[in-house]
């Protein structure tokens, strides 16, 4: 009462006029007037999470643009150098951020939500958003090795009882690895690095406290030396513990300069504090004798989550036991799929995230595209568990609320639910369906039913949608994942005996689907196309790629509808490069979660474009196997959002098991997406067990002597799907009990 009661606008203009600014009050009008009018403008999780980032931004622009001669990490050191591919003129930003090279692998064991990271030149950041740890080279000649600074380090990812990331840089006659990993010993979580040198020259191998982490500055505002040189106490708070005591440990402030250029001097306190939080340190280790090599082992005690003290974590072996194995011969392809089926289970060790340090924050639509895949290879146990705590996050009037102003969440959560139940066989917690009557009652009353416009009648209300998209308006990727969740709701209730629900759930999606083809034949006819856009009020351009989940993953049209196979030759016409989906708006980079949502759909209609994309995919991944959100086409680094990222992990992984397994009605399509270098090797290979909502499969095929498919199943009911086999290059065939197995005649 109070706001309108106040004339807030008219304060506030004569405060702009007195000081010589700009109207705000006529700017925000003019910059709203770009989107369709909205009761959410900005969600208020978008705007506080870019107010951290850029105030990151701003701590960046004043400590790193003057001080060019510290060892800043490798990003910086790309990004402001003129002669990289990666650099940016900092002109008239006014926030210096990582735009270039925004990959990190995150270590850790399943079942605990920590999250250390690690990025491509082996800079290791124990905490979450903390400092971090480096080590370095200097030789007695003089000689340095920064790893950061170098053009190219060595790293993969070996994942065995353990995710451990392993770095290694420099010339012949001096190199520096790191392996970095978490392990659980009597203080409970532990970041581990191993850092050795193999060297021809006497010097010392350095172990630096660095304040700054991928995104920027990260302050450290005191750190001393433990007793007999065995490690910092950093911030009064975290301990970092050598395996052996330093020989020596310098500390430098930000008056004095970075540490690395004071390499020389002897040493004179046990402690570093500085009142701007850039306290620098390096602990040396000699590396002297014939043999000139030396190891050390650094340790960071971790706290577990407060929520989590009394689980124990698990075994990577334990942890993906459950999930279908993938056999082919193809390592690259085998390991990024065993990957990503272990970053995913990493993520969702509490609430699943979408990554794990940008990203680590919940949203409704990251989390059900996640756990989608994860089901369908046979992780229930993680998923019942994330979906049992969706009906907490509903608010009163059944909005499944993430993000305001983003309506693509509840159709999301329902048709989640209930791939949850087909998936499983029927299995599901009771307590959803109080969440799921709720959740398909507020799609009802949210849809717009005032307007005689045909084009926005029955649809979901402009809003920010899934944000890559560009400003709010009606999008109709809010609307089929609306249509979707709501038939699945209906049936969902209609299987649990709860009738009349059902058939309100399912009256009001057979209305929204009517009015959402109606508003698509509007638009098509008024702006003579034949793909359909992003929205009613928009060209094509490349936010069409939301247009797709019509198709894939929800299937309302049938395979190879003539609008969707227009929308997606449209983007692969107008929206490749590299052989993957570029997308201009917000993350203007290529996008790997939508290179493969695109390679779905051919995949689906029996296109074989769809294997550039998925090829081009693979291609674009880090030699750790992970995907950023979406990657710069010029440095091939992360130039959007987590530079690991779950939801493109998810993809991969319901890549391949579409390849092997299709699901459509009541098929199951097996070998669709088999390549025949696979078949030429004449080497087994297999995919499974698998859920469908048939039951478990697990396909074998068998190349030594022709093509043999066979399929182990294990079904719900008595009802058995038409089993159709459609190896690329060979006549198609149909499989049934009680053999289930066939041989392929060629093309």
């Amino acid at each position: 009462m109070i706001k309108r009661i106040f004339p807030w606008k008219f304060f506030l203009r004569l405060a702009a006029r007195r000081y010589d600014f700009m109207d705000p009050i006529s700017f925000l009008a003019r910059l709203r007037s770009f989107a369709q009018p909205s009761e959410v403008q900005e969600p208020v999780e978008l705007l506080r999470a870019g107010m951290i980032f850029h105030a990151r931004g701003l701590l960046n622009t004043k400590a790193i643009q003057h001080n060019l001669d510290w060892a800043w990490p490798y990003w910086i050191v790309r990004q402001f150098n003129p002669d990289d591919a990666s650099f940016i003129p900092r002109a008239f930003s006014f926030s210096h951020i990582n735009l270039t090279h925004r990959n990190w692998t995150a270590v850790g064991r399943p079942g605990l939500a920590l999250y250390p990271i690690v990025d491509p030149h082996g800079l290791v950041t124990p905490l979450y958003d903390g400092w971090s740890i480096d080590c370095w080279f200097y030789g007695r000649n003089g000689e340095t090795l920064f790893p950061s600074i170098v053009d190219h380090v060595n790293q993969h990812l070996v994942d065995d009882e353990n995710r451990r990331v392993i770095s290694e840089c420099g010339p012949p006659d001096y190199r520096l690895r790191t392996i970095t990993s978490m392990e659980e010993d009597e203080t409970g979580p532990t970041v581990r690095i191993e850092a050795g040198i193999d060297t021809t020259v006497d010097g010392w191998l350095i172990v630096a406290l660095r304040p700054f982490n991928p995104e920027g500055i990260q302050f450290i505002e005191t750190a001393e030396t433990l007793e007999n040189a065995t490690g910092w106490l950093v911030n009064d708070e975290t301990r970092v513990l050598f395996s052996a005591s330093a020989d020596k440990i310098l500390y430098s402030c930000y008056r004095h300069g970075d540490i690395s250029s004071r390499l020389d001097e002897e040493q004179t306190d046990d402690a570093g504090e500085c009142r701007i939080g850039m306290v620098t340190s390096a602990a040396f280790f000699p590396v002297t004798g014939k043999e000139k090599t030396r190891e050390i082992t650094i340790k960071v005690p971790l706290e577990k989550p407060p929520d989590q003290t009394e689980q124990p974590p698990g075994s990577w072996a334990e942890a993906v036991k459950p999930a279908a194995t993938l056999e082919i011969p193809d390592e690259r392809i085998a390991f990024l799929y065993n990957t990503a089926v272990r970053t995913l289970i990493h993520l969702s060790a509490d609430d699943i995230v979408p990554g794990p340090y940008t990203y680590k924050r919940f949203w409704f639509r990251d989390a059900c595209l996640m756990l989608h895949p994860m089901m369908a290879i046979g992780l229930q146990d993680i998923c019942r568990r994330q979906l049992d705590r969706f009906q907490g996050l509903q608010s009163t009037d059944g909005f499944f609320h993430s993000q305001a102003g983003e309506w693509d969440a509840n159709g999301q959560v329902l048709w989640i639910y209930n791939r949850y139940r087909l998936l499983s066989g029927g299995d599901y917690n009771p307590a959803w369906l109080k969440a799921i009557k709720r959740g398909t009652k507020w799609i009802a009353r949210k849809r717009v039913l005032s307007t005689t416009e045909k084009k926005y009648h029955g649809l979901l209300p402009p809003g920010f949608s899934a944000e890559h998209f560009g400003p709010n308006d009606y999008y109709y990727w809010d609307d089929f994942w609306a249509v979707a969740g709501l038939n699945g709701a209906a049936d969902m209730l209609h299987q649990c005996g709860s009738r009349k629900d059902a058939a309100a759930a399912r009256k009001t999606a057979q209305d929204m689907r009517r009015s959402l083809l109606t508003s698509i034949s509007e638009v098509l006819q008024e702006k003579q196309l034949q793909s359909i856009p992003v929205s009613p009020n928009r060209r094509m351009d490349s936010g069409a790629i939301g247009s797709l989940a019509a198709d894939y993953p929800l299937q309302l049209f049938a395979a190879g509808d003539d609008r969707i196979m227009a929308t997606a030759d449209y983007l692969m016409e107008n929206c490749l490069y590299k052989c993957c989906f570029f997308q201009d708006m917000i993350h203007s980079g290529i996008n790997i979660y939508m290179t493969l949502m695109l390679a779905q759909v051919y995949l689906r209609a029996g296109d074989s474009r769809y294997f550039s994309l998925f090829a081009g995919a693979a291609e674009s991944a880090s030699s750790t196997g992970q995907w950023p959100e979406a990657i710069h086409p010029r440095t091939g680094g992360g130039c959007m959002g987590d530079g690991q990222h779950g939801w493109a992990a998810a993809e991969w992984v319901m890549m391949i098991r579409n390849i092997f397994v299709f699901e459509e009605k009541e098929q199951l399509l097996i070998g669709r997406g088999i390549r025949q270098e696979w078949l030429q090797t004449g080497e087994k290979i297999s995919f499974g067990p698998t859920l469908t909502p048939f039951g478990k499969i697990t396909v074998t095929i068998q190349t030594n002597d022709g093509i043999e498919v066979s399929i182990k199943a294990d079904w719900y009911a008595v009802k058995r799907p038409e089993i159709v086999v459609e190896i690329p290059g060979y006549r198609p065939d149909r499989i049934s009990a009680p053999e289930y197995c066939c041989r392929l005649q060629p093309a």
